[in-house]
């Protein structure tokens, strides 16, 4: 029994979820906003509920109410009504979001579920509540965290190399280099990137029973883009789904290959992120001698932008 007749947790939970009903509130209430309505300070607050579910409010809310706008967009929300409901000022930033957290775009067809991956097991629940649900499969935040860097740092180089002049993004900057034999030469910026994505690509086939993607023998940087960006959502997708049906030590059949192989799905994604995470320092060294200013890739820096972003 809560003590004085008080369930303390659920002041902390209807503070996270004030101000939800109305169609144009959103999430730019602040910790200090929280805080207050469930009399107390900032400080308190975030570590009174952090301790209680496993997840600071900001980060909370801001989950919550992009499962709000997932069930919104589902029965016909527009994309700039969600988007204006869940807290952002812009469509670009709210879809850049929703596409991160949901693996798809707000525009496409509408998932299975409104919910996303919580380590608390506490979903928006329709029209304004919570669900708790009893038991939520766990969260692996690790692998959760190096995918979704590594789809972020590569997009942020891509975007970096778009400002290349076409014949600087296909020069030969380090020669002779290979990262994978079976995959030849990266010797350009444009090859490294173009990897990059393809191996992505090509790892999707074969888990979605696909033709082989083809390649690009004179890949832009443009172009470039617009495939990452369509692959990775379905990667950072199929990721969460091995992890919530606990598949990592399942087996995968690649008919892709001559003669078929057989691949341990933990090993696959841990394959894609150790030369993933290769072909971006490699790019980031191409980059600096073509003139181009980039940061270090780290994720700790990356992790602080994103929770800044939150807050």
């Amino acid at each position: 029994m809560p003590e004085n007749g008080r369930d303390r947790l659920r002041e902390l939970l209807d503070a996270v979820l004030e101000g939800t009903e109305g169609p144009a509130d959103g999430t730019r209430r602040r910790l200090d906003d929280m805080a207050d309505d469930a009399f107390s300070s900032p400080y308190h607050f975030s570590r009174l509920l952090s301790r209680a579910t496993g997840e600071p409010p900001v980060a909370m809310r801001r989950r919550v109410m992009l499962e709000r706008a997932a069930w919104q967009l589902a029965r016909g929300t527009s994309v700039t009504d969600a988007g204006w409901a869940a807290g952002y000022e812009s469509v670009e930033g709210f879809s850049r979001a929703f596409t991160r957290a949901f693996g798809r775009s707000p525009s496409s067809p509408a998932g299975a579920s409104h919910w996303l991956p919580a380590p608390n097991g506490i979903h928006f629940h329709p029209p304004t509540s919570l669900w708790v649900r009893a038991e939520e499969p766990p969260m692996s935040p690790l692998i959760e965290q190096m995918v979704a860097h590594d789809l972020d740092d590569t997009r942020a180089l891509l975007e970096i190399a778009k400002g290349l002049p076409a014949n600087e993004f296909r020069a030969i900057r380090q020669p002779g280099t290979t990262v994978l034999a079976w995959d030849g030469p990266e010797e350009s910026i444009a090859a490294v990137l173009e990897h990059q994505v393809f191996t992505k690509e090509v790892w999707l086939a074969s888990m979605e029973g696909l033709d082989l993607p083809t390649r690009d023998d004179a890949p832009d940087a443009i172009r470039l883009l617009e495939r990452h960006d369509a692959v990775g959502p379905r990667w950072l997708e199929t990721v969460r789904d091995i992890d919530r049906r606990g598949a990592w030590n399942d087996r995968l059949i690649d008919a892709l290959c001559d003669p078929p192989e057989s691949f341990v799905m933990s090993s696959v994604i841990a394959h894609v992120l150790t030369y993933a995470a290769h072909r971006r320092q490699l790019v980031r060294r191409m980059l600096t001698a073509a003139g181009r200013q980039v940061d270090h890739g780290d994720p700790i820096m990356w992790l602080r932008t994103q929770r800044g972003a939150s807050a």
